[in-house]
């Protein structure tokens, strides 16, 4: 397989976590009350984000990433920077279900969801 190919997979599943933090029924769902198929929890996800999306940021150009996307990507990292410095990022579902009802979360959900749209990305989540 080409590298082009492996960074093509890279970046679908980063999107693929974007789209966790843009859907608010698969955060209750998931997160909250942990009612599966898939198992995911916010920490999870938020360090998912960095560890995988820095990466892709620092190379944003081998990755096919267009200036316009890494703005909107580099708002939803800075956003959840601010998040994870304000609220202790280890949570029981219980203080997640406050968590993400926050206005802050809700930018969060917002930026997601420009994200998504800016690379046409749609896969939904139940």
């Amino acid at each position: 397989m080409d590298s082009s190919m492996n960074r093509k997979q890279i970046l679908e599943e980063f999107l693929n976590n974007v789209i966790r933090f843009s859907n608010k029924k698969y955060q209750e769902r998931i997160w909250v009350k942990a009612e599966g198929p898939e198992c995911n929890n916010i920490d999870d996800a938020v360090g998912d984000f960095f560890d995988d999306g820095d990466p892709i940021l620092e190379k944003y150009k081998d990755f096919g990433i267009t200036d316009s996307q890494l703005e909107i990507l580099m708002k939803l990292r800075k956003k959840l920077r601010e998040f994870e410095a304000t609220y202790d990022v280890y949570y029981s579902n219980k203080s997640t279900n406050r968590l993400i009802k926050m206005p802050q979360w809700e930018k969060i959900r917002d930026l997601a969801n420009e994200v998504l749209k800016a690379f046409n990305y749609q896969k939904t989540l139940n």
